[in-house]
């Protein structure tokens, strides 16, 4: 294939270097003659391993040359990428004029080609902005169907990029409705294991997982710091944590739902934040858990009350399924400030049993919903009754069961992730995706 690459800075040249390896055409463009200069030398505008030699080899097999004119580029590719920076404004939002120009002057060189071109973007934005640079630039270019337009992200990392593109630890590519792209594209450039999402999704999922990779780095520094004051290696703590491959480096915890509770996770942030400050230490990150999960409990509340409904039937009560706990459970503080506005409330979850409630589990009952007994209701049908909306906390009731109760006067609002949930003839909507 013949690609043209537009901005040859880090993700540019990396990009150009590794797909001119596969023997594709190379045409590179960029703004500043000095990077077009070296790039049709066969020198790299950065400092990466192994970059220099496979544009230096690319370009003595003619595979490769730069351009400044967009015109020219279009006129001899099939395929557009761009690659140009979206550096911080002064407020923290992303600049996306460069990807703006672009994305213009290429939809120019397009109408005059009137020949079928795929764009791919690669530059780093916040999730709409494909669809928004859709409309305004290139929607007649897409109704007529000469253009195909999709969002790519790149994981490289400075130092080991060209490994990173030649073995992605995730390839992701969005598409405008999350449809197949052609099966050329997908073997040649995203890779025929490539995950297939719409512009948004593709999008936010590379701000996640740089988010996250900062939530690392940050959790491990501040427990490095904790762990050095009360003299303990903290590279050993790490260690032993990483070992575990079931809870801790997994997708267990990574689901959007529930906020946490429990008789063991806030309680433990609580302590280790508490001997962090009695120790003088500020831990930001560490800190600020407990009132995220806070913020996200009163989106929840929010969320229930702006569904207009006046009647609620929460399924699960405990703080997570097959357990009677129900010690810091958000569901418990739900229905304690749903009883307090003046909601009509039900409680169905099999699980509990409150003669069998004991010690700090019957404390929790008997402090802040001492009338729990007469909210409880042991059949569904009872739980749910004709209306109202039904807050799915667990998945304490099978689908075939709900199937044959809800009506259409029904709402369900699934806490939990039961996607099942939307084949209910019921107005469905997820709390947090």
């Amino acid at each position: 294939m013949n690609l043209s690459i537009f901005g040859l800075g880090y993700v540019g040249a990396v990009t150009a270097g590794c797909l001119a390896k596969q023997g594709h055409g190379i045409v590179g463009v960029d703004v500043q003659p000095q990077k077009v200069e070296s790039f049709n030398a066969g020198i790299a505008p950065i400092v990466e391993p192994g970059l220099e030699e496979l544009l230096q080899t690319a370009k003595s097999k003619g595979g490769l040359r730069a351009t400044q004119s967009c015109e020219e580029a279009i006129a001899e590719t099939d395929v557009s990428i761009i690659c140009v920076g979206t550096p911080s404004t002064v407020t923290g939002s992303p600049e996306l004029s460069f990807v703006r120009g672009v994305v213009q002057q290429i939809a120019g060189a397009l109408r005059q080609k009137r020949k079928s071109h795929a764009l791919v973007l690669r530059s780093t934005m916040l999730p709409g902005s494909t669809e928004l640079m859709a409309q305004e630039f290139l929607s007649d270019l897409t109704a007529a169907r000469t253009l195909q337009l999709f969002y790519f992200p790149e994981f490289l990392r400075e130092s080991t990029a060209v490994s990173d593109f030649e073995n992605p630890s995730l390839a992701v590519v969005g598409t405008h409705d999350g449809g197949q792209p052609p099966p050329e594209l997908m073997k040649v450039l995203f890779g025929e294991k490539a995950a297939v999402v719409n512009w948004q999704t593709a999008e936010l999922v590379k701000y996640a997982c740089n988010a996250f990779h900062a939530t690392k780095i940050v959790f491990a520094n501040e427990i490095g710091r904790l762990g050095k004051q009360l003299g303990i290696d903290a590279r050993v703590v790490m260690e032993l944590l990483c070992q575990d491959t079931r809870l801790n480096l997994s997708p267990y915890y990574l689901r959007p739902g529930n906020p946490f509770g429990g008789s063991c996770l806030p309680k433990d942030v609580r302590a280790l934040t508490n001997n962090a400050r009695t120790h003088g230490l500020d831990l930001p990150m560490l800190e600020h858990l407990l009132p995220s999960n806070e913020r996200h409990l009163q989106t929840l509340l929010r969320r229930i009350t702006e569904s207009g409904q006046k009647e609620v039937c929460i399924l699960g009560l405990s703080f997570k399924p097959n357990t009677d706990d129900l010690r810091e459970s958000a569901m418990v503080e739900v229905a304690q400030t749903l009883l307090g506005r003046g909601f009509q409330l039900r409680i169905y979850d099999p699980a509990l049993n409150l003669a069998a409630l004991v010690g700090a589990n019957r404390r929790v009952i008997d402090t802040k919903m001492p009338h729990l007994s007469s909210l409880l209701r042991s059949d569904l049908a009872s739980a749910l009754g004709r209306q109202g909306l039904v807050i799915a906390a667990q998945k304490c009731a099978s689908l075939a069961e709900l199937k044959k109760l809800v009506t259409p006067q029904h709402q369900v609002l699934d806490v939990n992730g039961w996607p099942e949930l939307r084949e209910l003839p019921v107005r469905y909507e997820g709390f947090c995706w």
